[in-house]
This record gives C-alpha cells, sequence and structure tokens, in this order.
C-alpha cells in the first residue's frame, strides 16, 4: 500500500509530523521564540484553543476566548521577517537568553476579504511547573500601525 504523501506544515517549514506537529501534540516543546510562534500560528490555522492558552503568558492571557469561531479566518500563510532586521529597526527590543522577539507576516481572509497581520512578537522562558523551561508567547506591536 502506497504511503500519503506528507502533509505540509501550515507555517511553512517542513512537513507538519517533523515540524510543529509535535509541538501540538504536546511531543515536543518548542526550543527557540520562533519555534513557538510558527507553532501558534499552526494552531490558529487547526482551530487549536488550547494550545493557544497554553503558550500564552498567564501576565497577559486574555479571560475569554482566543479564536472566535462566529467568523473562524481563513489562514493563508506566514512569512518570518530577519532577526537581524528586526535588531537593526526595533533596538529598544530586549534580545536576551530568556526574552526574544519575533517579527513575521500573516495572512488570512475572512468573509471573503483578505487581511494582513504584521506583528512584532514579544516572548519570555522561564520553568513550567514541570520544571522545564519553555516559551511563552507575552504580546506583540503592529509596526503597520501609526500611533495613536
Amino acid at each position: 500500500m502506497p504511503v500519503p504523501p506528507t502533509t505540509a506544515c501550515p507555517c511553512g517549514g517542513a512537513a507538519f509530523e517533523r515540524c510543529c506537529g509535535p509541538f501540538l501534540a504536546g511531543a515536543a516543546v518548542p526550543q527557540t521564540a520562533e519555534q513557538l510562534m510558527r507553532s501558534r500560528y499552526s494552531a490558529y490555522v487547526r482551530g487549536l484553543e488550547d494550545y493557544l492558552r497554553a503558550s500564552w503568558h498567564a501576565d497577559t492571557l486574555p479571560a475569554g476566548p482566543i479564536i472566535d469561531v462566529s467568523e473562524p479566518p481563513r489562514w493563508l500563510g506566514l512569512e518570518v521577517k530577519s532577526a537581524l532586521r528586526l535588531r537593526q529597526r526595533k533596538a529598544d527590543l530586549p534580545e536576551t537568553p530568556d526574552h526574544a522577539s519575533v517579527e513575521f507576516v500573516a495572512r488570512y481572509k475572512i468573509g471573503g476579504r483578505a487581511h494582513r497581520l504584521h506583528e512584532v512578537s514579544r516572548f519570555v522562558r522561564s520553568s513550567a511547573a514541570d520544571g522545564v523551561a519553555r516559551w511563552y508567547y507575552v504580546d506583540g506591536s503592529f509596526p503597520d500601525k501609526p500611533p495613536r
């Protein structure tokens, strides 16, 4: 019997089974902030609210639902921006072993209308209840939006 082709990872990385799949299944822990960001994108694509909540820092975790099930987006793709370019543009962001930032553009459609989310996400690494150091999403800023 032929082996089915591997499923592409929503984040644009390797095959899902070798990319975000182990993180979303709880079989592995993202070792970098970028891996966590990519796995969170894949979780949005697959509608995995529990993974998004578990990977969000407790200090900034929203109380209500993260995914709007009444009008779910259709995710179209992810582009991770260069870390070097991020450091050049955002010199005031902390970059230490336990703090990191990832700039990305995610494209999606809602109701047939295309949108793009350009975000600089902040992450922190800390020990979880099981003693394993994990990356957590803290918050993000939006370079495309003019300041108020």
